[in-house]
């Protein structure tokens, strides 16, 4: 073993393209874990090889071809793909044209994704891109997994969180106070940028509801007057967000200029800017207005994770009965109560109790199958007193 690197590497030919790549996967024991958020986000990493410490290992989650940015999961089995035969024949036969013809767009999102990856120098935000291109390419598929989308949108929210508080880039004092302040900043105006989004599909909804042909012509007359004025409140309420919503722009600013005043110009131009782009949330920003699949922060990334988890779960095949389906229903309740959707996460909360309290009686001979459950059984019940709080307040 080569102690002097925390990686070994893999070659794998890519199924798009056929380019051989070198893909570097870490070494168990390069880093250590100092405990875990509740939502299982590592809370602090330390590498065995410091000058790592910039790097989140989930830099090294996703493998992306170097020539046509295919991007999956670097597994084990996607390392043996061509032994995979319902890869070959189901997957790639319908995503492969796809990925191509994406590729010679021109400024298509997934090229720009794929041309602005810089590990050396960006390699958290080069981490959340190869996550996005997982994401894009996932979704290429006809048929794709829910639960694995909603795995990478839930790690990209982990990185940005590392990002937002600076565990793999150490700072103390003012500019930790700062860098967190620009976290809460960009969480609050995923929250606004949400809400405009729930009051339109609302308002859609009942519309489409309302003049339903599943309904009486007598009856969908009578309703009519109700359609118009709910949409003219919910405009209303659009109206009102999208103008606290002019507010970021400038909110943004006098941020940014605390960072130069506290912190220095040079200091805050190195950190803030990505390559001809003011910042990595600015660039996330130009790509979102072509795929609303972007993410710009870590609310963003809770949201999806949040929706595509639940999708994974209702459709009764992505997730299987017993620790699975526990830690799936534990995760969809904290990412709720995270997000602010806090009946949500009553409901989840409480399936998990219930769910996981059955299956440790069930299995209670069995130590090594329960000990999960008990864990997250524990989470469960505290995180859901959390949020029984915050109902309350």
């Amino acid at each position: 073993m080569n102690t002097d690197s925390p990686f070994f590497h893999s070659k794998v030919e890519c199924p798009i393209c056929k380019t051989l790549n070198e893909f570097e996967k870490v070494r168990v024991g390069s880093y250590v874990e100092d405990g875990r958020d509740t939502d299982f986000c590592p809370k602090s990493i330390n590498w065995r090889f410091p000058k790592y410490q910039l790097y989140n290992p989930l830099v090294f989650f996703v493998a992306t071809c170097s020539n046509c940015f295919y991007s999956r999961e670097f597994t084990g089995k996607f390392k043996e793909w061509k032994q995979d035969n319902n890869f070959r024949t189901y997957k790639l036969r319908t995503t492969k044209s796809k990925h191509l013809d994406l590729l010679a767009t021109a400024d298509s999102v997934m090229k720009r994704m794929g041309e602005a990856i810089n590990i050396p120098s960006y390699p958290n935000e080069s981490a959340i891109l190869k996550l996005q291109l997982a994401i894009f390419d996932e979704q290429l598929f006809d048929h794709f997994s829910n639960l694995d989308v909603g795995r990478f949108y839930l790690r990209i929210g982990w990185v940005f969180r590392s990002m937002g508080r600076g565990d793999y880039q150490p700072e103390i004092g003012l500019h930790s106070i700062l860098a967190d302040l620009n976290a809460k900043y960009s969480m609050m105006k995923g929250a606004v940028e949400q809400s405009i989004d729930s009051v339109n599909s609302f308002s859609e909804y009942v519309n489409a509801n309302f003049n339903s042909n599943d309904i009486p012509n007598e009856i969908n007359a009578k309703l009519q007057p109700y359609n118009d004025n709910i949409s003219g409140i919910c405009k209303n309420m659009s109206e009102n967000i999208n103008s606290a919503h002019n507010n970021f722009e400038e909110l943004g600013k006098l941020l940014q200029e605390c960072s130069e005043v506290t912190v220095g110009d040079q200091n805050s131009g190195q950190t803030s800017q990505f390559l001809n782009h003011p910042s990595f949330g600015h660039f996330l920003s130009e790509l979102k207005k072509d795929w609303d699949g972007i993410v710009t922060n870590e609310f963003e990334a809770l949201v999806n994770a949040r929706n595509y988890y639940q999708v994974a779960f209702n459709d009764g095949r992505s997730i299987a009965q017993g620790n699975q389906q526990i830690q799936a229903t534990y995760l969809i309740a904290e990412l709720s109560r995270r997000i602010g959707d806090h009946e949500t996460a009553k409901e989840y909360f409480i399936s998990t109790i219930k769910t996981g309290q059955e299956f440790i009686y069930r299995n209670r001979s069995d130590k090594t199958k329960t000990a999960l459950a008990k864990k997250i059984l524990e989470l469960a019940i505290e995180q859901g007193k959390s949020n029984i709080n915050a109902i309350k307040s």
